[in-house]
Parts: structure tokens; C-alpha cells; sequence
């Protein structure tokens, strides 16, 4: 519009009013384009997954879904909701409870060049199907010298629950991220699973995406710009949800939401954290991670999973490689408790990380508590 407007006027064909019209006309289109990532609306992510999903299936002919009740019952967890009536049972697919079968299935569909979405309904029914994750989907683009890709995404929920007891609360971020070839994820807020997901959808490598059951339900704000159909996050960066100059405060998946209200109570008794939602396991997104240490000096993990070989590790060993001569106190690991989930309400609770667990240990960093070694 404006080039044709710019001809008009050179050329001497366009009068001052029609000038004045034409910019009348072209001034929303501008306000609307300057106001585009700033609209704001409330989405859960339940509907950010569907919504990806959907838009990937709709854009790519090669992208299906598999697992059990995704179809006919529209997800365990309704994230396929609609899927099967829009795309029909060759795109929607529902299996037997037999994850080995459908995985290997899934993963020799993807060495064809098709892409995959194998859901499981939890990811502890994931150790069925692990032969095919690790073996076949992880390791097969290097033992074939890059002749064969695996465009495949696993993904369903992660780590515990509730009530649900230790053979359906185990979190798997710590074991997938363990193994070459493989791209893990663990998105937190709705922008994060529909960012996340689409870059899954679309990446070629094979992609453990880790969800959360009690996240499903929440809504968090997302922009125009997070619901546009081109939107897609980079695998490998972190997302620094809440600056600060105190401490650094590092967390995953549903992690981040207590990080976040640890901040605040900790904002009260005048201590800056700095939140950092990983968003992507493997890669691991150090630089961030450092370039925040090196800013608070000081650091402490959060996760549910066990403490030994865990994602705080791995991250605790990063900054004391990287970063160690800024560190002003030693770096702080939350974790899960160091034994299988207890099933009794009370026991559950004091086996996964709380919020107060956050603010002890922040505390602690910022020389502001007295140290657990103290008071044994």
C-alpha cells in the first residue's frame, strides 16, 4: 500500500485528499502491526498442546499422532481433543496398550521420512518402549553416518502427580537427557508448550517432550505473537522468567511456578532471585545459566526428580567448571526425595520439593539463615 502510494505522488496522479484518505486507511494497519505482541489472552496448556498439535498436523501431511485413547476418547488428558474428527483415523491413531509395539512403529514411520507424535499416557510407561527410544530413534542418525534422520517426538506427562504412587510419579528428565541423539524438553507456562512443541514437531532429530499432569489445566497469558501459526521457540534457550542480582534460582516444568513464588516471598525480606526456566534439558542452555551466576553469584537447582545424577547436577557441575571464582557461596541442590514416591498424601508431600524448601535454600546462599550443618 504505501509503495503504491509513493508512486502515485511522485508521479503527480495523487491530490492532497486522496493522500489524506490513503493514510487514513494505512494508520490502523501500522497501529495494528506496532500492537501485535502485545495483546494479551488467557490460555491453558492443555489448549496450547491441542492448539499445536492442530496447527502442525494442518501444515505438515507427514505429522501423525499415536497412542492409546487419543482418538475415539480424545486423549487421556484431552490434549487431542477434536483431532480425530479434523484429521481421521489414519493422522489420529489409536493402539493397543503395548507402548513397545507403537514405538517401534512410530520410530520406523519416522526413518521413512514421516513425523510422528507417539504419546504415552504417562511417561513411566515410556520404560516399555525405551529399547526403541534409545537404540533405534537416539542412535541411528550417527551409526548411519547422517543417512538416516528420526523426525519423531515422544511426549506425555512427567513426573508426579497426585496420589498416584511410585510407578506413575518417576521424573524421566534426567535419564533422557543422559543420552546422545536424543533433544529433551520440559516446557512450564502455555507458551512454552506451544512454542516447544511446534519446534518438536518440526525439528529432525528425535524429541523427548516432557510434560506435566497438574500443569494441564493452568492458564497463563499469552500474546498474539505466541498464537500466531508461525511461532515456534529455539531448542537449546532458557527463558530468564524473573531478573534479579541476589541469587540465581534455576528450575524446569512445574518447578518454575513454586521458583517463582518463592521469588516473591523472598522479594520481602529484600533478597533479588533471578528465575531461570530452562524450557530445554538437552540441550542445556549453560551460557544463560553462567552468564546469571556470574551476575548474583550465587546458585541453587531446582527439580523433583532424585538428587543423584540429576539435572541440578549436571547444571551445579557446569557453573564450578565455568564459573567457579564468582561463586560467593556454595551452590544449593533441590531435589525429590531419594527414595520411590510414597503414595499417602502427607509422605508425597515432604518427597517433592515445596516452596519453603526454595526459600531455605535461597536463604541459605545468600548467607541470610543458618546452614543445615549448623543446627545437626
Amino acid at each position: 500500500m504505501l509503495s503504491i502510494v509513493r508512486r502515485k505522488v511522485f508521479d503527480g496522479s495523487f491530490t492532497a485528499a486522496a493522500l489524506g484518505q490513503s493514510l487514513q486507511r494505512i494508520r490502523p494497519a501500522i497501529a495494528a502491526a506496532r500492537s501485535y505482541s502485545s495483546a494479551i489472552k488467557e490460555m491453558t496448556v492443555r489448549d496450547a498442546l491441542n492448539s499445536a498439535l492442530d496447527e502442525e498436523m494442518s501444515a505438515d501431511p507427514k505429522v501423525f499422532l499415536m497412542g492409546e485413547e487419543v482418538g475415539e476418547y480424545q486423549g487421556a488428558y484431552k490434549i487431542s481433543k477434536g483431532l480425530l474428527e479434523k484429521y481421521g483415523p489414519e493422522r489420529v491413531l489409536d493402539t493397543p496398550i503395548t507402548e513397545a509395539g507403537f514405538t517401534g512403529i512410530g520410530v520406523g514411520a519416522a526413518y521413512y521420512g514421516l513425523r510422528p507424535v507417539v504419546e504415552f499416557m504417562t511417561f513411566n510407561f515410556s520404560m516399555q518402549a525405551i529399547d526403541h527410544i534409545i537404540n533405534s530413534a537416539a542412535k541411528s542418525n550417527y551409526m548411519s553416518a547422517g543417512q538416516i534422520s528420526v523426525p519423531i517426538v515422544f511426549r506425555g506427562p512427567n513426573g508426579a502427580a497426585a496420589g498416584v504412587g511410585a510407578q506413575h510419579s518417576h521424573c524421566y528428565a534426567a535419564w533422557y537427557a543422559a543420552c546422545p541423539g536424543l533433544k529433551v524438553l520440559a516446557p512450564y507456562s502455555s507458551e512454552d508448550a506451544r512454542g516447544l512443541l511446534k519446534a518438536a514437531i518440526r525439528d529432525p532429530d528425535p524429541v523427548v517432550f516432557l510434560e506435566n499432569e497438574l500443569l494441564y489445566g493452568e492458564s497463563f497469558p499469552v500474546s498474539a505473537e505466541v498464537l500466531d501459526s508461525s511461532f515456534c521457540l529455539p531448542i537449546g534457550k532458557a527463558k530468564i522468567e524473573k531478573e534479579g542480582k541476589d541469587v540465581t534460582i534455576t528450575a524446569f516444568s512445574k518447578m518454575v511456578g513454586l521458583a517463582l513464588k518463592a521469588a516473591e516471598i523472598l522479594a520481602k525480606e529484600g533478597i533479588s532471585a533471578e528465575i531461570i526456566n530452562l524450557r530445554s534439558i538437552r540441550p542445556l542452555d549453560r551460557a544463560t545459566i553462567n552468564a546469571s551466576v556470574r551476575k548474583t553469584n550465587r546458585l541453587v537447582t531446582v527439580e523433583e526428580g532424585f538428587p543423584q545424577h540429576g539435572v541440578g547436577a549436571e547444571i551445579c557441575t557446569s557453573v564450578i567448571e565455568e564459573s567457579f571464582g564468582y561463586l560467593d557461596s556454595p551452590v544449593e541442590r533441590i531435589a525429590g526425595a531419594d527414595v520411590p514416591m510414597p503414595y499417602a498424601a502427607n509422605l508425597e508431600r515432604s518427597a517433592v520439593p515445596q516452596i519453603e524448601d526454595i526459600v531455605r535454600a535461597a536463604k541459605r546462599a545468600c548467607y541470610r539463615a543458618v546452614p543445615m550443618a549448623a543446627t545437626a
